[in-house]
């Protein structure tokens, strides 16, 4: 029998190497190959077991997510997440971290979900709302629902019994203060909306200026949040088939939080929100006719481009804008939501 010679080992060695390398490359991309109705029913799952949704709200959020061919947590076929929700829990494990709260359950009646007030005069048990900590799904270690209208945010918060949030009470939870409404609504009357959206937006953010914060803290810091992603190479700024959502899991950086203990405002997706012109549009009022479109904090790829502003309080040109409840509201791969819940 001809024995083979070292070098002969040295090539069947490497070649080994590589055969395991191409399996565990084609198991680690299994979840790519996955529908995005077969991801939307995982997170169907995972809304009713983490958030213990019933099954007629779950049956509720199926059936807005069924009228549209492109919510979900991206295009599987284009996105690449930088990191895996398994690699998301055995960091925070790891860490030490977890993002449980008895007290703020108690007080929000619901899992996942930060108290508003203001720390300076009041304690959290004085909060007449809440606000999730996390994006939508709003569970530690999922991806961001993206390609979201600002309707069907609206409506998937109702369904989940909360509500979109005011602009206010996110740039409160950002800033760590929740401070009164400023929508100065008698200066509008008269205007065309996107005329009294501008005069506001300008009053508000020259009022504000002086004293920019992010969610960490009083400067820009890279790092520190869902940032450091890349955008798919030829995006074009909005394609469903060309611009992968390549967003962190939720909570995947701990120390992105503002001191009311809400995370991922800064970075990781931008976030629909309600803009009233006049006080029956305002959602913490009990409005479900709602106002116009405001997209609130930064997306994943901040750290290399930072595209506009994304200080807490600051306000953003009337982008894509319409009326939240238009069919035709905007979504994108970048852009998310999170909910509120007014307390009885």
């Amino acid at each position: 029998m001809k024995l083979l010679s070292v070098s002969s080992w040295g090539l069947l060695l490497v070649l080994g190497l590589v055969l395991i390398r191409l399996d565990s490359v084609s198991a680690s991309s299994s979840a790519s190959t996955q529908s995005l109705e077969q991801q939307n029913e995982i997170l169907f799952d995972q809304l009713k077991q983490e958030q213990g949704l019933s099954d007629d709200q779950i049956n509720a959020v199926r059936k807005i997510f069924a009228g549209s061919r492109i919510i979900g947590q991206g295009n599987p076929a284009v996105t690449q997440h930088p990191v895996t929700p398994d690699e998301c829990k055995a960091k925070l494990n790891k860490s030490g971290v977890h993002y449980e709260n008895a007290r703020f359950e108690k007080i929000c009646k619901a899992k996942y979900m930060a108290p508003l007030y203001d720390p300076s005069k009041e304690k959290p048990e004085n909060a007449k709302a809440c606000i999730d900590q996390f994006e939508f799904p709003d569970i530690p270690c999922t991806y961001p629902v993206v390609w979201v209208k600002a309707r069907e945010a609206a409506e998937i918060c109702w369904a989940v019994g909360k509500r979109l949030c005011d602009a206010h009470e996110w740039e409160g939870a950002c800033a760590g203060d929740l401070e009164p409404s400023d929508y100065d609504f008698d200066s509008l009357k008269g205007l065309a909306p996107e005329d009294a959206i501008h005069r506001m937006r300008y009053a508000h953010n020259r009022a504000c200026s002086a004293n920019k914060s992010w969610s960490y803290g009083p400067e820009y810091q890279k790092g520190i949040c869902a940032t450091g992603s890349k955008k798919t190479p030829g995006c074009n700024g909005g394609s469903w088939t060309g611009c992968g959502s390549n967003t962190y899991p939720t909570g995947e950086f701990p120390a992105c939080k503002s001191s009311l203990e809400v995370y991922d405002l800064n970075g990781n997706a931008a976030e629909h929100m309600n803009l009233p012109i006049n006080k029956s549009q305002m959602s913490s009022l009990g409005s479900k006719e709602l106002g116009y479109t405001e997209m609130k904090g930064s997306w994943f790829v901040f750290d290399t481009i930072r595209a506009h502003e994304d200080w807490c309080r600051w306000r953003a040109p009337f982008w894509h804008g319409t009326r939240v409840m238009d069919q035709r509201s905007h979504a994108n791969y970048h852009l998310s939501f999170r909910c509120c819940k007014s307390l009885n």
